[in-house]
């Protein structure tokens, strides 16, 4: 009696025997033509166990150096669509163009079954070389898919279930594919129409925020049918140069404009729109916050934002920024601005920083606004996650190597982010993860002001180090797992963010992140909504905040949010009212008599009320409702 594996193998076979096959994955033409591809153009055997080709470590990190930008981008959206997968048994993949593996993103303790499965980092998962496979045939046939099980050319695949979509760059080459691979025997395929439609969202995601980077120095128009679309991953975009000559278009631009890409790119914009280069660039602002009308040479109606610098109007450079304003951070609460003046100062004396802080909680963003904020601003800011990267992986990472140190090194050799942070600043998050072999090269560096690739001499290096952790380096000090002289040597200055539940400035942080993720688009929150989102605990702090206000941006329609969109999450942790008057307790009436005494003596100021008795104004505001207290004023 065959096997499953066998059985499956045989199914194969009789395909290239020229049967055509009315039931079963063959059935399907896609599996019909990229099995009969890896049968007559690759000559695989299906029943062949082999491992996947991995690649070698050096050619693993040229992939990575090669791929940076698009993995910077893509790094965000991935943990995102896994929080969204809110299941275990998943792994989100990124992989390059020909297929091969460069992140993922998985519970840790899942890890082992994935890569039992052959999903390694650098592992090739093209089609020739491990057959029909989502990630491969996503490759070849451009577009997004699902192989489900036993639709997998290779029988020791058939275990495996994988959505893949194509991440195409701006100027319409495939850059990237983005897969969600699941090992659960229990998935249906009717089951993967929900994880294709986040995978395909998640992918036009970072389409978009690499097209918006990468022509971060030209002006971009961003155009749609609709008002409202503007900022959501179905807007078109086009970027032209000083000259007003197109640089590249999406796909939406493409169908919108409904013209090839080659008629576009090189092309005068005012060739497409009805109006001049000038009276365009007039309307551009650095931050458009509205759309206006706009009408193609074939009289189609858009509406249309410019980002750019106006060139009739000059724009005013305000002396000092906002506090609530500052580049990627929100500095509403007096605890969080106080810190953020005290870090600059030390960090513009050379003196290093140490973040805490749980996940999430901002430390990559605080860090980045210091940098920006301070004497080095022109200069690089590169962020290297000690816990993100393969340990492996990790000391070529910081510290390069010379050509031919090892081997697959390019002759070229790389240089690693140390080098890159070269008169700038380097971050290093999670601190605390780092192995204790290279928290010797680094207090090295640190005391010596030099760096020493991989085979390679000394070389000097001026940079600045902002290290963060959610740990507690103290105890990982005692317990042996970090250098006691390398802790002290990074705390010069030691700064708490707190978590997102025991900021003070909740309102402002909601109102500044909703309007990052609207992207110039007008969208608002109901009072009900905005009320429940300020309650919510919010465990995985500015970053869950962040992320649900993107998808709740994405999703909205007419511009407005209400309480029913909320997430499910977020919407079962609000309080339900209560069906009768309580019964007051004495702790509540000792509690009543402390707001009132303190309401007094600050004569009612809000602000200075909370801060006397230690609590945010959002939960003096709960109490007072609580307590029937009403404000005054």
């Amino acid at each position: 009696m065959q096997n499953p594996l066998s059985r499956h193998a045989q199914q194969v076979m009789t395909l290239a025997q020229g049967k055509a096959q009315a039931s079963g994955p063959a059935a399907d033409p896609s599996i019909a033509r990229s099995w009969l591809r890896c049968l007559e153009d690759y000559h695989l055997d299906p029943a062949q166990a082999v491992a996947p080709t991995v690649l070698e470590h050096g050619r693993m990190l040229e992939c990575r150096e090669r791929m940076q930008q698009v993995l910077e981008v893509a790094n965000g959206e991935m943990n995102n669509l896994y929080r969204q997968l809110s299941g275990a048994g998943h792994a989100v993949l990124l992989t390059d163009s020909r297929g091969v593996i460069l992140n993922c993103v998985t519970a840790h303790a899942e890890r082992p079954t994935f890569e039992r499965a052959g999903l390694w980092l650098g592992a090739d998962w093209s089609e020739s070389s491990e057959g029909t496979n989502g990630i491969g045939t996503c490759v070849v046939e451009r577009q997004a898919l699902t192989i489900h099980q036993d639709e997998h050319f290779r029988s020791r695949h058939t275990g495996l279930t994988c959505s893949a979509s194509p991440v195409f760059d701006p100027q319409g080459d495939l850059m990237a594919v983005l897969d969600v691979s699941s090992a659960r025997h229990d998935v249906s395929r009717q089951s993967q129409f929900h994880t294709m439609a986040l995978v395909n969202l998640s992918a036009k995601m970072i389409e978009s925020c690499y097209f918006l980077r990468r022509f971060e120095g030209e002006w971009l128009l961003r155009f749609h049918l609709q008002a409202e679309y503007i900022g959501l991953f179905s807007e078109g975009l086009l970027a032209f140069d000083g000259e007003g000559r197109i640089s590249a278009v999406n796909q939406s631009a493409i169908n919108l404009l409904g013209l090839p890409r080659e008629r576009l790119i090189g092309q005068p914009v005012e060739a497409f729109f009805d109006c001049r280069l000038d009276d365009l660039l007039g309307r551009a602002t650095p931050q458009p916050v509205t759309s206006w009308p706009l009408r193609t040479r074939n009289g189609r109606s858009l509406f249309a934002a410019l980002r750019g610098q106006a060139r009739s109007v000059p724009q005013p450079i305000p002396l000092e920024l906002p506090k609530a304003a500052r580049p990627g951070i929100c500095l509403g609460d007096a605890a969080l601005q106080n810190d953020f003046r005290r870090a600059l100062r030390v960090y513009e004396r050379d003196v290093p920083l140490l973040i805490n802080g749980e996940t999430g909680s901002g430390k990559e963003a605080f860090a980045r606004a210091l940098h920006q904020a301070s004497s080095r601003s022109e200069r690089p800011f590169v962020a290297l996650n000690c816990a993100a990267i393969p340990e492996t992986l990790i000391e070529s990472e910081l510290f390069g190597y010379r050509g031919g140190s090892f081997t697959g090194a390019r002759k070229e050799g790389m240089r690693g982010k140390l080098q890159q942070a070269d008169g700038g600043t380097l971050f290093l998050d999670e601190i605390g993860d780092m192995p204790l072999a290279l928290q010797t090269r680094l207090l090295r560096v640190l005391e010596e002001r030099q760096v020493v690739p991989i085979g390679g001499e000394p070389l000097p290096v001026d940079v600045r180090i902002i290290s963060a952790t959610h740990r507690a380096l103290e105890e990982r000090v005692q317990s042996g797992g970090f250098r006691e002289d390398l802790f002290y040597r990074l705390n010069g200055l030691i700064l708490d963010l707190p978590p997102l539940r025991e900021r003070s400035d909740k309102p402002e942080l909601l109102h500044y992140l909703l309007a990052e993720e609207a992207r110039g688009v007008r969208v608002v929150l109901t009072e009900e909504a905005r009320q429940v989102l300020l309650d919510y605990h919010w465990p995985g702090n500015v970053r869950q905040m962040r992320n649900v206000l993107r998808t709740l941006a994405a999703l909205c329609e007419d511009g407005i949010i209400r309480l029913s969109d909320l997430p499910r999450e977020v919407l079962r942790a609000a309080p339900t009212p209560a069906t009768s008057e309580p019964v007051a307790s004495p702790l509540d009436d000792a509690e009543r008599t402390a707001l009132l005494n303190a309401l007094e003596s600050q004569r009612w100021h809000m602000t200075r009320t909370a801060e006397q008795l230690g609590i945010s104004r959002n939960t003096l505001y709960r109490k007072l409702r609580k307590h029937a207290i009403a404000t005054r004023g």
